[in-house]
């Protein structure tokens, strides 16, 4: 009787053993599919969203990812896997399922790009995508102009022929190290968050790019601090008169502070701003031009 109880149990052991093999095998193959769909080759025309355009890419004068990449709304798009493995083939890509983000790693780049990001962030750059990051159908999409900056590749648009030129930089393979003046980054990162923590990303940027332009301009102080804090005609910001200048500014308003000072400006003319809905004065919509509007806010010069 033992020895047919032992065997009995052997026999149950086995047979759970071959139920379990195949759902273990099933989970790690769609987790090991999922990464590698995410990550691995482009799509092809079929696949890419309505509107969107084939559009050629040249590498020194060669053509590359054919009929993989595309444009929309202005935007150029390219596979984000094998983009990175024609200009770093060594590389290492990792995928986070958790955070939608991809990984790609040389000894002289760090690239991080996450779904849905207006921006990716290169060796501790922050670079604005103008578009939003795409996972289509498990590949992701990215817009040329921050990845070629990634690796350090000089970009040209070709109107005439529809295509982008790109040229490989003698000497580097990567962008170098970011280093963002501290001083900077702590003062406009403070002033977008008091005034537009709660505006699109967009709306975050040009916020930052009126400071700027104000450092620029010879009627206003040519810092970031002087410009915040300026009080030749009254306090310029609200914020500074409140005191949530000195509140710890939101992760958001941090990168878009970063974006502005790599160069990127939705407008280089806006020297003013303000919410018509929460004003208490239209002096600037009354002697000043106006631009556009993002959000709550206005933009004059």
């Amino acid at each position: 009787m033992r020895a047919h109880s032992i065997r009995r149990r052997v026999l149950s052991f086995v047979l759970i053993l071959c139920l379990l093999v195949p759902f273990a095998a099933v989970s790690t193959s769609a987790s090991a599919a999922s990464e590698g769909r995410a990550v691995g080759a482009a799509l092809s025309a079929a696949d890419f969203p309505r509107g969107a355009v084939t559009t050629p890419v040249l590498l020194n004068g060669d053509e590359v990812l054919a009929g993989e990449c595309y444009r929309l709304d202005g935007v150029t798009y390219v596979p984000l896997r094998r983009f990175c493995d024609i200009f770093a083939p060594n590389g290492t890509m990792t995928w986070d399922g958790t955070t939608s983000t991809a990984r790609f790693r040389t000894d002289k780049l760090d690239l991080s790009v996450r779904v849905g990001r207006l921006y990716i962030t290169a060796n501790g750059h922050s670079l604005y995508t103008v578009g939003a990051v795409r996972n289509l159908a498990g590949h992701l999409y990215v817009p040329i102009r921050p990845l070629a900056r990634a690796f350090a590749a000089a970009l040209k648009w070709d109107a005439a022929a529809g295509a982008v030129d790109l040229t490989r930089t003698s000497g580097s393979s990567a962008i170098a190290r970011a280093s963002y003046d501290a001083d900077e980054v702590y003062w406009l990162s403070r002033i977008i968050s008091a005034e537009a923590s709660v505006e699109p990303f967009v709306g975050q940027i040009a916020v930052g790019n009126v400071v700027l332009n104000r450092v620029r301009s010879r009627e206003f102080p040519n810092t970031i601090y002087g410009v915040i804090f300026d009080r030749k005609h009254g306090t310029q910001f609200s914020p500074v008169a409140f005191g949530t200048i000195y509140e710890t500014p939101e992760p958001s308003c941090v990168i878009a502070a970063q974006i502005c000072l790599e160069g990127y400006s939705v407008t280089d003319t806006a020297l003013y701003f303000f919410d018509p809905d929460l004003s208490t004065s239209d002096w600037i919509s009354r002697n000043c031009v106006f631009e556009f509007r993002i959000g709550s806010h206005e933009f004059y010069h």
